[in-house]
């Protein structure tokens, strides 16, 4: 089924178009065949150093403590966490397994509330369980290897619909990180940039910086330059100046969670974003796989935002950075009304001018 309202897109193709190989070679969660390997984004980018997760527990540690993080990548990870979870269980067949990983979902359901990919990958993970025999532990680990393997296409797809927006010579800023780090590789928004610099077509890249934890300086700029793409760091607060200087035409960001009536929740800041670029005339993209899509959400107001400790915005690095006797308020995410955003891409299609009609329109018959 193609979603798009307002825009004709290609069948999906999990072929890549362009040279879009040559800007992706980051990998942040990988399945060896006996434990989860995680590239540890906390201490990116002086160090490139690896967890290797052998349990359940291990992994939702990970995702809470932000090792890994990016809405897909959380749902990848809590896939590959199941199976691991498989190992400590005896079970007959598949629906006597689904009980005995009660827990182990639950554990991994509560690492990290507000990102829709997590609980999408645990319930689909479980719903293979349902009609297995004694082959319930292959077939579980052949459907993280699936959504982990879908992810990528489904990016590659995004990045050359997100890009067909673009018109040739524009800059663009983006926030936070979506990109291979995000991701299983290429990336949501970032994909749309990687993609539109293979076809010519983005030629300035900016990032804000995304206080409190640093996913632009510390992941976003790293990772352009791993894979060849220039791209300038701002403040955060630069970002209504930057607009009012003429060099961006897009900001293109990704989703944690959209709503039945497109509204988007994702890292904190980008409401900000959006208010700023309506009032500059710069459009504004979300760009998510279509299990970021929660058709059972009305609107941004049921979210539940994550309050994190106030700790990651009283220092940094361990080091007190304010008085004593400070407090914080440090919210991980906003959400951006729907009326501020042009565009909304999911490897389905793309929804211009998002409302609860389009987005019943694009999402009619599907269980999102």
């Amino acid at each position: 089924m193609e979603c798009t309202v307002g825009l004709s897109s290609a069948p999906f193709s999990p072929v890549a178009s362009m040279d879009y190989e040559r800007y992706d070679r980051v990998r942040a969660v990988t399945w060896n065949g006996e434990a989860l390997d995680l590239l540890d984004q906390r201490v990116l980018p002086m160090q490139q150093a690896r967890m290797i997760c052998h349990d359940v527990g291990q992994v939702a540690q990970a995702i809470f403590d932000l090792v890994v993080r990016g809405a897909p990548a959380i749902g990848i990870a809590a896939a590959w966490g199941l199976v691991l979870a498989s190992r400590q269980i005896q079970a007959k067949n598949g629906p006597e397994a689904r009980v005995a990983l009660a827990d182990a979902t639950q554990t991994l359901n509560a690492a990290r509330p507000t990102a829709v990919n997590l609980a999408w990958a645990l319930r689909r993970m479980n719903a293979v369980l349902a009609n297995a025999g004694d082959d319930w532990r292959a077939i579980l680990a052949n459907e993280a290897a699936a959504i982990e393997r879908e992810d990528l296409a489904a990016n590659r797809h995004m990045g050359r619909l997100g890009a067909a927006l673009i018109e040739p010579g524009s800059g663009v800023l983006t926030h936070c990180n979506t990109g291979s780090l995000a991701t299983s590789g290429f990336g949501t928004a970032l994909g749309v940039i990687r993609a539109g610099v293979a076809e010519g077509r983005v030629a300035r890249v900016f990032a804000g910086e995304t206080r409190p934890w640093l996913q632009g300086a510390r992941l976003t700029v790293w990772e352009l330059l791993q894979d060849g793409i220039p791209a300038t760091l701002i403040a955060d607060s630069a970002a209504a100046h930057l607009m009012s200087t003429g060099q961006v035409q897009w900001v293109i960001v990704g989703a944690d969670r959209i709503t039945a009536n497109g509204d988007v929740a994702n890292k904190i800041g980008t409401y900000a974003l959006a208010i700023a670029a309506r009032y500059h005339g710069v459009k504004f993209m979300v760009v998510a796989p279509s299990s970021t899509v929660d058709m059972h959400t009305a609107t941004g107001a049921e979210i539940e935002i994550e309050q994190r400790s106030e700790t990651e915005l009283l220092g940094y690095g361990g080091q007190r950075t304010v008085a004593e006797g400070v407090r914080a308020w440090n919210p991980v995410f906003d959400v951006t009304p729907a009326a501020l955003i042009d565009a909304i891409v999911t490897e389905r299609g793309v929804v211009l001018q998002p409302n609860a009609q389009r987005m019943a329109d694009a999402w009619s018959g599907d269980d999102a």
